[in-house]
């Protein structure tokens, strides 16, 4: 049953009979005919919404009587043509999207979301542990008459553990995770990154566990819950950092700028300013030295090797910065690209949109007049649907 209507929904679609596509996406999106049902807000659960709507899911956005809260996360503020504004937080997660308002305390609002539930693929939520089974919005409720059903939780902790219970936001998350703990000066104070990078690692992961559940359903025919943990994904980004943890036992510093197991690899003076200079192996180096016509320390035993360059990063700092002050920025990473050196500029967020190369991948967008940033896929035989700029507050209710 579930697959024949999934079908009909697709060939009413195309036959242009009016069904729960009102518009279709683009038909040769990778997931066109996809529905999800988001009942999540803030960061991590609108920006695996986001992924699946710019891979051409239709992605029905069902908000509070408040709405969403980044809508007031402002100023800056993005005015639409109408003059209406929202913050501009809001409108970096929610493109592709339409909006409904439901209040699940209203009797009347509770069983529309569920009629949306029954004739979903996904459904998103972000809410604290067990609070949606009070509405009969939990995944066994709506499994029982949608067995179909790829059912997300996005929470702190995920649904098993001491801590499940409990509130998560990113901050906390970054410090908990070890994350700031390896982010920073040596000698200065634990930083976070500049990004929300707790939450918009765990969108990104949620969208990949909901492909790999629907491809799962593909050869099962059943759905299933998944369940997705800020403090989880943070944990399983620590990558080389926590196998060095496991390989020595002792826990890695924070390096700035300075990478733990590679040298020289890092930001590097010019008469201008600073450049990233990354390095990362025996033979790059020493294309590195010929380029900066530091000829002499090929042969200097201290940094023939890695594990030397390591043992000896100081002074090997010393004698690059001051062979890379005698550059401007622009005709050393000039040179370093004609040599094949890996090395890049400092961006600032206005530079790095006026970027040749980021201009060309199209990553700047703007729908109806609203800037954005693209997710970044690119495919040969499909393309993303990027037809629909973020929803104003309950702009498809009739729909």
């Amino acid at each position: 049953m579930r697959r024949r209507r999934r079908t009909t929904r697709w060939r009413c679609a195309e036959a242009g009979v009016i069904s729960w596509l009102d518009t279709p996406r683009e038909a040769d999106a990778p997931l066109a005919g996809l529905k999800v049902l988001e009942l999540a807000r803030v960061l991590a659960g609108p920006w695996a919404g986001q992924t699946l709507a710019d891979l051409g899911a239709d992605v029905i956005k069902v908000e509070g009587p408040g709405g969403d809260n980044t809508r007031a996360w402002g100023p800056p503020y993005i005015e639409r043509d109408d003059g209406t504004q929202e913050a501009a937080y809001y409108h970096a997660c929610n493109r592709g999207k339409r909006s409904i308002v439901a209040d699940f305390g209203n009797a009347d609002d509770l069983a529309r979301v569920k009629t949306l539930a029954a004739d979903a693929d996904v459904l998103i939520e972000n809410f604290l542990t067990g609070k949606l089974a009070r509405f009969g919005l939990d995944y066994e409720s709506l499994a029982a008459s949608n067995p179909a059903l790829v059912y997300c939780s996005i929470t702190g902790f995920g649904q098993t553990g001491p801590r499940r219970s409990e509130r998560g936001y990113d901050f906390v998350i970054q410090g908990m995770s070890g994350f700031m703990a390896l982010t920073g000066e040596p000698q200065g104070e634990p930083m976070k990154h500049g990004l929300a990078i707790s939450d918009l690692f765990c969108g990104v992961y949620a969208s990949s566990a909901i492909q790999a559940a629907l491809l799962m359903r593909h050869r099962t025919g059943k759905g299933q819950h998944i369940d997705m943990s800020l403090l989880d994904c943070s944990v399983s980004l620590l990558a080389n950092q926590a196998m060095a943890l496991f390989a020595t036992g002792e826990n890695p510093p924070r390096m700035g700028n300075e990478h733990l197991q590679v040298s020289a690899y890092g930001v590097f003076p010019v008469a201008d300013g600073e450049v990233v200079l990354a390095p990362g192996n025996d033979g790059l180096f020493r294309k590195l030295l010929e380029l900066l016509e530091r000829r002499d320390l090929l042969d200097d035993a201290r940094f023939s090797t890695n594990a030397g360059r390591l043992t000896n990063r100081e002074a090997l700092r010393q004698e690059l910065s001051d062979a890379t002050r005698q550059w401007t920025g622009e005709a050393l990473l000039a040179r370093c690209a004609e040599a094949g050196v890996p090395a890049g500029p400092i961006n600032a967020l206005d530079q790095v949109f006026a970027d040749p190369q980021v201009q060309e991948r199209g990553m700047k967008i703007e729908l109806a007049g609203i800037p954005g940033v693209r997710s970044p896929f690119a495919f040969s035989r499909a393309k993303l649907a990027l037809d629909r700029p973020s929803p104003r507050k309950g702009e498809h209710g009739a729909d």
